[in-house]
């Protein structure tokens, strides 16, 4: 064992013994060890420098790969919204829409389907933001697709009770899924809580509704279309459900009744029982805006029998007549008819579950967006 005192001292081993040195070389041997304690530092310092830069690293590909997952989680995660959001700040807010919602559908039934599909129309144009609802000369409101939604005014008549209880406070984005969710309920379907705490668009404009699903969309079309919104296959099987309520006009597809596809016949998905029923109902060259009910026996009831009409060949307008004639959608149709017996309790939980997914596609939270006054226009 080596004991340094100060340099002029002698420098004293064990076992003991007498050991002379100079000044000058105990003064070498110091700095001889100096330079190593200094080049250990530098070897210390340098693997510090290279382990901070690759926590650095480590950090920005963390934030990044957050950054990503938010921007996808957006699609479809609920990222930003969550439930009871104004449990403090509005506490009535769902109760006031639920109560504004069942006494218009109870005037007028027609107003659930136009409800639900206000709220499909909007997530899939820019996201959950209530830009469909903006009044003005080209807004998505006056796009082809959006045209004959009814509603309006029901979510109009929401947003004037909720800003004389919490003015400022709930979004018209909010109003609408809420809204979406009564209608289903009140029509027999099953609830599902809400997810909150979306703001609203500052743009609305009818070009973008290009890419909404069409009533003539293949397949392959319709799924790529879900898919651009972060939803799938099944999804896309269980949303159209929706379609359980609710009509169309003779115009969207009485083109299948005489003659699809320039055959001049009638489309062979339709099964032959049910084509003069539809053909009394829209006769050739007839009123292209009567309506019909999508799922026959049910437009007011919200239940699975939409599906058993699709496997019988009963399915109305040809993008929902495909769902069975295609095997990549075709086995949840058949998931969601069930058996003799049941009571499509699958296809009611589905539904809610798929319905949370789509309300968060694409929302506007935090400083995005606004809270507007009214639901017909931007402050």
């Amino acid at each position: 064992m080596v004991d340094f005192q100060s340099p002029t001292k002698t420098i004293y081993t064990n076992p003991p013994c007498n050991v002379s040195t100079s000044s000058s070389h105990l003064r070498y041997t110091l700095l001889n060890l100096k330079d190593k304690s200094l080049t250990h530092k530098s070897l210390l310092l340098m693997e510090i420098s290279s382990l901070s830069k690759t926590v650095a690293l480590l950090v920005l590909l963390l934030a990044t790969l957050t950054t990503l997952s938010l921007g996808q989680g957006n699609r479809g995660s609920g990222s930003g919204t969550r439930l009871g959001y104004y449990r403090s700040s509005c506490p009535r807010a769902e109760s006031i829409v639920q109560s504004v919602v069942r006494f218009a559908v109870q005037a007028n039934p027609t107003i659930a389907p136009g409800l639900l599909r206000m709220f499909f129309h909007d997530c899939f144009v820019n996201g959950c933001d209530a830009s469909i609802l903006i009044d003005g000369p080209s807004t998505e409101k006056t796009a082809g697709p959006n045209s004959l939604l009814r509603g309006f005014e029901v979510i109009d008549a929401a947003k004037s009770q909720l800003e004389t209880t919490c003015p400022g406070v709930v979004s018209c984005a909010d109003i609408v899924a809420l809204a979406a969710r009564d209608s289903v309920v009140l029509t027999g379907g099953r609830s599902w809580q809400v997810r909150l705490g979306r703001r609203d668009g500052l743009v609305s404009q009818a070009s973008d509704t290009a890419n909404l699903p069409a009533f003539n969309d293949p397949i392959s079309v319709q799924i790529r279309k879900f898919a651009d919104k972060g939803l799938n296959t099944q999804d896309l099987v269980t949303l159209v459900g929706g379609h359980t309520i609710g009509t169309a006009a003779c115009a969207l597809f009485s083109y299948r009744l005489y003659n699809f596809n320039n055959t001049n016949g009638p489309d062979p998905d339709i099964n032959p029982a049910f084509l003069p029923q539809l053909r009394a109902l829209c006769p050739n060259g007839g009123d292209a805006l009567r309506r019909v009910a999508l799922d026959t026996g049910s437009d007011n009831s919200f239940r699975n029998s939409f599906y058993e009409n699709l496997r019988n060949g009963r399915g109305v307008i040809e993008s929902d007549a495909k769902l069975w004639s295609d095997r990549r959608t075709q086995r949840f149709v058949q998931r969601y008819f069930g058996g003799r017996g049941q009571t499509g309790s699958r296809f009611n939980a589905e539904f809610g579950r798929a319905m949370v997914k789509m309300g968060n596609v694409e929302v506007k939270t935090g400083t995005q967006g606004e809270i507007r006054r009214v639901c017909t226009a931007t402050n």
